[in-house]
């Protein structure tokens, strides 16, 4: 029961914050899961993203299409290998990131201070602790 509800919750959190980091971009979860990969794991080709999304080549290249159109991402030629192109992070691509991120923080800060008193907030740093080592196992 313990597991279920904590599961629930974490869920419940991440939808929460998702929401908020993408504001009105108007970016579906694919897709701002696919700004996260590129700022995480750097540039990479539109199959290799397929792959790590665990999408369709052909479910990628229109999520890519839509990025592109909002100028998130750009292609630029493999270096290693001039017949393939590798997709990364436009400078709009970065900055939405930070913007997204920015958000996301804000809303959980005021969040926190203005939902929670001082003694809850000690037992909710407490319980992140131990979700922390819990995570390490």
């Amino acid at each position: 029961m313990a597991a279920r509800e904590l599961r629930a919750v974490i869920s419940r959190l991440r939808r929460t914050l998702q929401e908020k980091g993408q504001g009105a971009s108007g970016l579906t979860p694919s897709q701002t899961a696919v700004l996260s990969r590129l700022i995480t794991d750097g540039p990479a080709s539109a199959s290799a993203l397929a792959a790590a999304e665990r999408v369709r080549p052909q479910s990628m290249a229109a999520t890519l299409a839509v990025l592109e159109e909002h100028g998130l991402v750009v292609r630029r030629p493999d270096p290693e290998d001039g017949r393939r192109q590798l997709v990364g992070l436009s400078e709009t691509g970065l900055a939405w990131i930070a913007d997204s991120r920015r958000a996301r923080e804000e809303w959980l800060a005021r969040a926190f201070q203005e939902g929670f008193t001082e003694a809850e907030r000690t037992t909710v740093l407490t319980a992140l602790a131990l979700m922390d080592r819990l995570n390490r196992r």
